[in-house]
């Protein structure tokens, strides 16, 4: 099942879409009306039956007649767990893996939709992308035994970083990871949440960023040095989710931190995971130019 969350002009409002007849149909309420009791019904094994959890509101639609938006809610958190694929550090940082995760917040106001132009922060010059599987958390308490029963499932993120910003903590203090991470309007999520049964082996899956049609990123979530149920654990035994609540998982190497070529004004951004879906975002103009 894929739910959006979208807009028609008015107050935003969540739906199923049909990917293949390209339609989304409204339904009832927020995420936390009925988020946590479709994540029971998947976790159970019901995932056949989860329709039923869901109430329609209104007539099918066409899905090019509805902007898509981040599919999180303005009082949810944006949880990020860094530092997860040991190549991307080594080759785009130098560095070995931490021997824990690494997780912070991103601000709400960083996140776009899976089609709204990128903005480019006017204290940058180093615009860089990173491909990232983001994971739903619908209902809570995590089970710390079954941390993935709490998953509703996932979407496709582009954790855009400011570079030069995050090396400017200062000297002892470590990164400045809210100036690199939390500008305004820059972090794509979507197109649309995939529930967690469409992937009955896990989420072991592709994902590939590419820069006006030539691939940048290419990398697979099995890569990732701590799972899906390991990072949720993590984060919760720091800090409680509430359904609804966002985590992106870490990217793959070939960002523009370890290649020298990072994203500039007119960039076409796409963002994609097997499975899931693409998100496509074009940079905005530099301030002043």
């Amino acid at each position: 099942m894929k739910l959006a969350r979208c807009s028609d002009g008015g107050a935003p409002f969540w739906a199923v879409v049909n990917a293949e007849a390209r339609t989304v149909t409204p339904i009832v309420g927020s995420f936390a009306d009925w988020g946590p009791a479709l994540t029971r019904a998947i976790a159970a094994g019901q995932g056949g039956a989860a329709h039923s959890v869901l109430t329609p509101g209104g007539d099918a639609r066409p899905l090019d007649s509805v902007r898509l938006l981040p599919p999180i809610e303005p009082v949810n958190r944006v949880v990020v767990a860094g530092a997860n694929y040991a190549k991307h550090l080594a080759d785009d940082f130098g560095l070995k893996s931490p021997p824990q995760p690494i997780a912070f917040l991103k601000a709400y106001g960083a996140l776009i939709g899976a089609n709204d132009p990128i903005r480019y922060p006017p204290l940058t010059n180093e615009l860089d992308h990173e491909v990232e599987l983001v994971v739903i958390v619908g209902e809570v308490p995590v089970d710390p035994e079954d941390p993935l029963a709490s998953v509703l499932g996932y979407a496709v993120g582009n954790d855009v970083s400011a570079r030069d910003l995050q090396r400017s903590g200062p000297a002892g203090i470590g990164m400045d990871l809210f100036a690199a991470k939390s500008q305004d309007r820059s972090t794509g999520v979507g197109p649309w949440i995939v529930t967690r049964d469409e992937f009955p082996e896990g989420p072991k899956l592709r994902l590939t960023l590419k820069v006006n049609g030539e691939t940048r990123q290419d990398g697979n979530t099995g890569e990732m040095t701590w799972n899906v149920a390991q990072l949720v654990k993590f984060v919760e035994e720091r800090s409680s989710f509430a359904p609804g609540d966002i985590l992106f998982t870490g990217s793959p190497a070939g960002v523009g931190q370890g290649t020298g070529r990072f994203l500039n004004p007119g960039d076409v951004v796409e963002a994609g995971i097997e499975g899931i879906g693409t998100i496509t975002n074009v940079v905005g103009p530099k301030p002043g130019v």
